[in-house]
């Protein structure tokens, strides 16, 4: 049983890489380090490069949610959320997605001149570099609509959207809200970080939370 306490955590995080406390339950965990006091509550945006999305569950451990000395978890709506904030698989709970996330990554990004005997710490770097500032502010980019792979994201006015099917999906913690039509030679701002979405072109498919698949049936 989950207690108010835990509900009312600042540890739920949007598109934008914002953590934020809401009731809504997500599909993935994730940490950024340890990022919280003895009241848990989130005193640093990050304490690490390596910003990981985890299983919810694993080998049947059971952690207290924000313990002391601990690293923070964090909860995302699905894995494309995490992407847009800067996540990629963790090496140890989600050894296959990582293995294939980094084959991907190489593969959409040969412009780094790494392969694959590069280490993660180096591609987290470059990640690092393209989610925030050196003033925590969260990077986008420019590109037209038509150029964005399934599971990208992008910031239309100050509310993110999916990208998925050739349509815009308006994100929410609870899960995808409306789904509309845009020119796919319109330029957006896009949230999810560009060697991301390299790896996305390149054959990575991030899961999407099911709620975007019934907006998808809505006639």
């Amino acid at each position: 049983m989950i207690n108010l306490e835990e509900k009312m955590l600042q540890n739920r995080v949007d598109p934008e890489g914002r953590l934020i406390i809401t009731l809504a339950r997500g599909d993935w965990m994730g940490n950024r380090g340890r990022i919280h006091n003895e009241k848990k509550e989130i005193v640093h945006s990050f304490r690490l490069k390596a910003w990981i999305t985890c299983l919810l569950a694993f080998r049947g451990r059971r952690r207290e949610v924000m313990a002391p000395n601990r690293y923070t978890e964090l909860f995302f709506l699905d894995e494309a959320t995490s992407f847009a904030a800067g996540h990629r698989p963790c090496f140890e709970c989600r050894r296959k997605d990582y293995e294939r996330f980094k084959l991907f990554w190489l593969k959409g990004n040969p412009d780094r001149g790494f392969d694959e005997r590069t280490s993660i710490k180096e591609i987290d770097k470059v990640l690092h570099e393209e989610r925030i500032t050196k003033d925590g502010v969260k990077r986008t980019y420019k590109e037209q609509f038509k150029n964005l792979p399934d599971g990208a994201f992008i910031l239309v006015g100050e509310q993110p959207f999916l990208v998925a099917g050739g349509e815009r999906f308006e994100w929410s913690p609870y899960g995808y809200k409306v789904r509309s039509s845009i020119s796919g030679t319109e330029h957006v701002s896009v949230l999810t970080p560009r060697s991301i979405i390299n790896a996305f072109k390149a054959g990575y498919r991030p899961q999407l939370h099911k709620s975007c698949f019934a907006r998808m049936a809505d006639q």
